[in-house]
């Protein structure tokens, strides 16, 4: 018998997903997993209830929620034993939609039961997280103009979630109309570089946002960050940095550039804005270090290879 909490964020997302907590869990109990049911009632208490599972020394972790649920969780379950298996619930989903999960549309109306469909029965592997300053965070961390819309976004109602990318366009312009662009000081493992910038993406993962994979060589499980910075100052800075991330052409971008490294130090001359796998942060300055294997993930079956490095077991 397996052991495992559900933990349930049921403000999360534009919809109601919580019709399809039955059929989930008929399923895990068909598959001989014993598993209680908790919904979240207030911020952090999806931590606390990772942290009692790891306690408790359970087999995983099944969230229903978005990405800063995931968050709240990874930073109960890091450094422990016990898998993490989403189940998408929330609004922009990435995480999910990195591992291949269905996420809500026409063709899945039942993304909750489709989702524990194909991790259980499944496959576990070990992967990195980030940590910034005193927080874990599993796909990445955001300084500046992302960082800028994700204040202008959360906290948000179900009906204003279900505007989707208008919503995001109108934050982002108005976000980009204010950015100056400052200068900064980045410190890559004992590399120091110099930049006045705009938006700097520090990578644990490939997907950003849930459509563009910015950091397309990152593995999961290399012990590295991968490091994405835009130089710029003012409005046409700030736009241009957003199109290139949008279509993918910001590797063209002579005032883009790429680093990887395992620590990353960033300070500025006026604090700029962070974000961590959507949620508020803070702002600079800012301490990042990889944690090798300090998670454990449950896999679909059909999950893509090139998310893990070639020396890695399953």
């Amino acid at each position: 018998m397996m052991r495992s909490k559900l933990i349930v964020n049921p403000t999360s997302g534009p919809w109601d997903v919580r019709r399809e907590l039955p059929d989930v869990l008929y399923h895990l109990q068909a598959h001989n997993w014993r598993t209680s049911l908790h919904h979240t009632a207030r911020p952090g208490e999806a931590t606390e209830l990772a942290r009692q599972a790891a306690e408790q020394e359970l087999d995983a972790v099944f969230v229903v929620g978005g990405d800063g649920t995931i968050n709240e969780i990874i930073n109960g379950l890091a450094g422990s034993a016990v898998a993490l298996g989403v189940l998408p619930g929330g609004t922009g989903n990435v995480w999910a939609k990195e591992m291949g999960l269905p996420t809500r549309s026409p063709l899945h109306l039942s993304p909750l039961v489709e989702s524990v469909r194909a991790l259980v029965p499944g496959a576990t592997r070990r992967i990195d997280l980030g940590k910034a300053n005193d927080r874990f965070f599993l796909q990445w961390a955001g300084i500046g103009l992302d960082a800028e819309v994700t204040y202008a976004m959360e906290p948000r109602t179900r009906r204003q979630r279900r505007l989707g990318a208008l919503a995001y366009i109108v934050a982002g312009l108005t976000a980009a109309a204010n950015m100056a662009g400052t200068r900064t000081r980045i410190w890559i493992d004992e590399e120091l570089i110099y930049r006045r910038t705009i938006l700097i993406v520090i990578s644990n993962s490939q997907l950003y946002g849930g459509k563009v994979r910015i950091a397309t060589d990152a593995r999961l499980d290399d012990g590295m960050l991968d490091l994405n910075v835009f130089a710029g100052t003012g409005f046409g800075s700030s736009i241009r940095a957003a199109l290139g991330v949008i279509t993918g052409l910001h590797i063209h971008d002579p005032r883009h550039s790429f680093y990887r490294g395992s620590t990353i130090r960033v300070e500025t001359d006026k604090p700029m804005a962070i974000h961590l796998d959507g949620e508020p942060f803070g702002t600079t300055p800012l301490e990042c270090e990889v944690v090798p294997r300090a998670l454990s993930v449950m896999i679909p079956r059909d999950i893509r290879p090139e998310l893990f490095s070639a020396q890695s077991a399953p």
